[in-house]
């Protein structure tokens, strides 16, 4: 598995002059290949290859007088930022041709200098590397301090000098994982201790999650609770004039308040995931409609929550240490259907006012989210046994309550091997 590890730089003023000027490099190259690509298309003219990209942007603009400062950094981030031009048109061509999973992706648009998030890639060619005082010695800029916050776990293979709204630098490594060293990050006893456990996990606002135990994990709302200073910072930058450096200033103080916000919560998902994959051997969670539900009223709320980021989190680690991580259907019932193994009894939709509620079938009472916590349990637990026993992927989409596959191209591929066993067909003249 490849991770990305992220450590904050610390450059000097220099090296910060520098480093803008590296990430106006590469922007006008991407901007200047993006203009060569849109031209040749409005003229009807054969699609430019990447070869041919790089002579006329790099090689022949070094030589123009108007671009002659682009040998003033680094050639490979220039050469990586015609890469990310042409991942962006992979992108783009998949996503049109429907081999793409997710949203629709768009064709590439130009970068401005006034984005507020910059970023230019180093590979192993650029002759980076991490010097003996721990510092990261990049070519044409020097050495940077690092804020090491913990060990790499590996040599990493790339390093990408990002900063952010706030003014900051960080340094993302990309690092191949090594499972001994993983295995040896947990007490031997965890292993132990998390042998035949799994648990359930109901989401909520309320109560971020809900244990299936019945433990209630309560929501820290890291935006409600700095909504009023959020406010301030935001009223005081609608003041300031236009393109002065006060507003500059404001402007960098408010990104920084909201850049607290996003770590504290981007902490917390960390340690509680960490804390559920080690603790547990499976981990059931449902399939949550956050774009859907983002659109009403509680969108503030359910944002600042950040589920979907909690959920990809947790399926990651699971991967990474060798848990069961299973998700749950969409249309899954699990607050409708009574827990219980011996009656199963699905009582309808109710109102997120009734918190608790009792089972007409066996007369049990249940905790309107525990409740919802077992059920996904147990769904998670059905659908990870018939992908075990099956071989199949898992999708919750694809598997119906009675164990059965519905996976279109199946019964497809069935049809045909069925068609092919019983010989061609024939046609009568």
């Amino acid at each position: 598995m490849r991770l990305r590890y992220s450590f904050r730089l610390e450059p000097n003023p220099a090296q910060r002059q520098l480093l803008a000027r590296t990430f106006g490099c590469a922007r006008v190259v991407f901007n200047d290949a993006l203009a060569l690509r849109r031209a040749a298309h409005a003229a009807g003219e054969p699609w430019i290859g990447a070869g041919e990209l790089s002579k006329r942007v790099i090689t022949l603009g070094k030589r123009r007088v108007e671009r002659s400062w682009l040998r003033e950094v680094s050639a490979v981030v220039l050469q990586q930022s015609l890469r990310d031009l042409e991942s962006a048109y992979r992108a783009f061509f998949d996503s049109r041709a429907g081999s793409r999973k997710g949203a629709k992706v768009g064709p590439p648009s130009f970068k401005s200098r006034k984005d507020r998030r910059q970023a230019v890639r180093f590979t192993a060619n650029a002759r980076w590397k991490i010097t003996g005082r721990g510092r990261l010695s990049l070519p044409k800029i020097g050495e940077i301090p690092v804020r090491w916050s913990r060990t790499l776990p590996s040599v990493p293979a790339t390093v990408t000098v990002v900063k952010d709204p706030a003014g900051r630098y960080f340094a993302s490594f990309v690092i191949d994982t090594d499972p001994d060293a993983d295995a040896a990050r947990w007490p031997p006893h965890a292993e132990k201790e998390a042998a035949g456990r799994e648990v359930g996990l109901d989401m909520g606002l309320t109560h971020f999650v809900v244990l299936d135990t019945g433990e209630k994990i309560a929501s820290p709302r890291f935006l409600r609770r700095a909504e009023k200073k959020l406010k301030k910072l935001q009223r005081s930058h609608s003041r300031k004039q236009m393109g002065s450096k006060n507003k500059e200033k404001s402007r960098r103080a408010l990104a920084r308040q909201h850049a607290r916000v996003a770590d504290a919560r981007h902490e917390f998902h960390h340690q509680l995931s960490a804390r559920l994959v080690r603790e547990h051997q499976a981990v059931h969670a449902e399939t949550l409609n956050v774009k859907g539900m983002a659109r009403g009223r509680l969108a503030k709320a359910i944002h600042d929550a950040g589920w979907s980021a909690f959920l990809d989190m947790l399926e990651y680690k699971a991967a990474r240490y060798g848990r069961v991580f299973q998700r749950t259907g969409r249309s899954f019932p699990s607050s409708q259907r009574c827990s219980n193994p011996a009656c199963h009894r699905i009582d309808g939709p109710k109102p997120l006012k009734v918190r608790t509620w009792t089972c007409p079938g066996c007369g049990t009472v249940h905790d309107r989210d525990t409740n919802a916590a077992r059920n996904t349990r147990q769904e998670g637990q059905r659908l990870h046994s018939i992908k075990v026993a099956e071989g199949h992927h898992g999708d919750p989409k694809r598997l119906r309550s009675d164990g059965k596959t519905k996976d279109r191209r199946s019964r497809h591929d069935a049809k045909k091997q069925g068609a092919t066993e019983s010989g061609p067909r024939t046609c009568a003249a």
